[in-house]
């Protein structure tokens, strides 16, 4: 047994795993997660129809080739918003038959780890996997560094002081409601970025918040990029791009 499986333990047979692999840089991967990756029967995975996922991409160096791959292509991403009752449809049947997929692996005796980027139960899509699978199967999560935390680290800011209240926006708000929850917050994570871009910068300059604004871009990966928000402008964003409103609260 190797100086890894004695201390992050090995994969039970049966058994669903959620790893949270981190917001990109690998080293960020916790000894749990990195452990779970060399033992598992099977890794599964989300990803765009047509990439090759993000999440084993970053721990791409970690896998053992001749593991067990699963691979999951969304219907949509961000081709049609979430509110569109066809996005809706078809997200749910992917889900329902993922977990199918899953579950087949999984009755079969096969421990099988769902990799998850950032943390498991934050935003993510093994949520959907757990509350389909739990009840039926002995599941694992194990956290993961959030994208929130990892860019907040590389843009040198902390994000939170003394008493401050931290707000976790997604974009994907009004920008009117996003504008009134902003005005509320001492420090705010906008997530969900994309191509709401430009109505997440209004709102932000609604709110008064422009000038402690800061977008982070692909935060702890190969191409990551940090510039005020007021620098950005208004061009669209990658999927993994988010705003960070740091805290102003009491400094000792």
């Amino acid at each position: 047994m190797s100086a890894l499986e004695k201390i992050a333990g090995r994969a039970e047979p049966g058994t669903l795993y959620g790893i949270g692999v981190g917001p990109g840089d690998i080293r960020y991967l916790t000894l749990r997660g990195a452990g779970l990756l060399r033992s598992v029967n099977v890794i599964a995975y989300f990803a765009k129809r047509g990439r090759a996922g993000n999440a084993r991409t970053i721990v791409a160096p970690l896998l053992d080739e001749n593991c067990r791959q699963l691979k999951f292509e969304y219907p949509y991403t961000d081709e049609i918003t979430v509110a569109d009752p066809a996005y809706r449809d078809a997200i749910s049947a992917f889900y329902a038959e993922t977990a199918s997929q899953i579950a087949e692996a999984l009755g079969r005796g096969h421990s099988v780890g769902l990799l998850a980027e950032g943390d498991p139960f934050f935003y993510s899509s093994f949520m959907h996997m757990w509350h389909r699978l739990e009840g039926d199967f002995p599941v694992e999560v194990v956290p993961g560094v959030t994208g929130m935390s990892g860019c907040w680290t590389r843009a040198n800011v902390p994000i939170t002081w003394g008493d401050d209240i931290l707000s976790v926006l997604p974009g994907t708000l009004p920008e009117d409601a996003l504008a009134q929850r902003l005005t509320a917050c001492d420090a705010a994570v906008i997530m969900k970025v994309g191509r709401n871009l430009a109505k997440v910068r209004r709102a932000v300059e609604m709110a008064g918040l422009l000038d402690r604004a800061i977008y982070v871009e692909r935060g702890t990966m190969a191409a990551e990029r940090i510039v005020p928000l007021r620098e950005q402008g208004d061009r669209t964003g990658p999927y993994f791009a988010m705003i960070l409103i740091p805290g102003e609260g009491r400094r000792l």
